[in-house]
């Protein structure tokens, strides 16, 4: 993409549209096409100003997120990464309607990942095939579940002894950094990759797996219990027995999740 991408942020809250156009404003090769603060101006905004992608909050006077797109039509929408206070259950509907989501407060590590992820789908011009699934959400069907065009990682190659292995990432307990490579943990078993976290963070279903750590990212199944320790950090222990750092910014998000009330 040679232009700048252009983008629209749609949120009712003061702060959280400055918190976006924060974050957006450290991104390269950004243009903010506009900004609204309701359904209604958020129509006209993406008919008048025609936006390569869109940061939609879901609930909003005027009309909601999903209004908003019925209004324009789902062939007609940008781009579009829906931001919202809900729990990642009552999002499962949107991961497959949408390049990705925000669940609200998110930190700056998910901001980079999900937008990585709508740069790199409107590069590819996968937008039809999110329209398609905006559409099928929109008239209340079945949605379908998302092409592995959307780039999702569904094995992952390695190599041990001379020996290439192909591990499939629903065997995956957790995946932790070590130096310049992860480790894949698969029951008792540990893979090393020469990959970046981010790099496989931005490619792993986000419905399946999340970043609890910078230097961690969990199968979200396999997830036992949080336990806090002592001085206030937490740990993950997962089914198979092992743990892994949580970072302070992430239990929130983890809590609902497992629908804990913070405390």
């Amino acid at each position: 993409m040679s232009r700048p991408l252009r983008v629209l942020v749609v949120d009712d809250e003061a702060l959280a549209r400055q918190r976006l156009l924060d974050l957006l404003g450290g991104e390269p090769a950004v243009e903010i096409a506009g900004v609204a603060d309701n359904g209604n101006a958020a129509v006209e905004a993406i008919r008048d100003l025609a936006p390569d992608l869109v940061f939609l909050d879901i609930q909003m006077p005027g009309r909601t997120g999903l209004e908003v797109v019925r209004e324009i039509g789902a062939a007609n929408m940008p781009a579009t990464i829906f931001c919202t206070a809900y729990d990642q259950y009552a999002l499962k509907a949107f991961d497959v309607a949408a390049v990705d989501y925000l669940v609200k407060p998110f930190d700056d590590e998910r901001f980079e990942t999900a937008f990585a992820r709508a740069r790199r789908a409107v590069e590819l011009e996968e937008i039809g095939a999110l329209s398609a699934r905006l559409k099928a959400l929109l008239e209340g069907g079945e949605t379908p579940a998302p092409a592995p065009a959307a780039g999702y990682l569904e094995r992952i190659a390695v190599e041990s002894r001379g020996q290439v292995r192909v591990v499939g990432v629903e065997d995956i307990d957790a995946i932790t950094a070590s130096g310049p490579y992860v480790e894949l943990h698969v029951g008792e078993k540990a893979w090393l990759v020469r990959e970046r976290m981010q790099t496989l963070e931005e490619r792993l279903d986000p419905a399946r797996f999340a970043r609890v750590h910078r230097s961690a990212i969990v199968r979200l199944d396999r997830i036992d219990a949080l336990l806090r320790e002592a001085g206030g950090d937490y740990t993950l222990r997962l089914k198979n027995g092992r743990q892994v750092p949580v970072s302070r910014s992430r239990v929130e998000s983890l809590q609902r999740w497992m629908g804990v009330a913070a405390p």
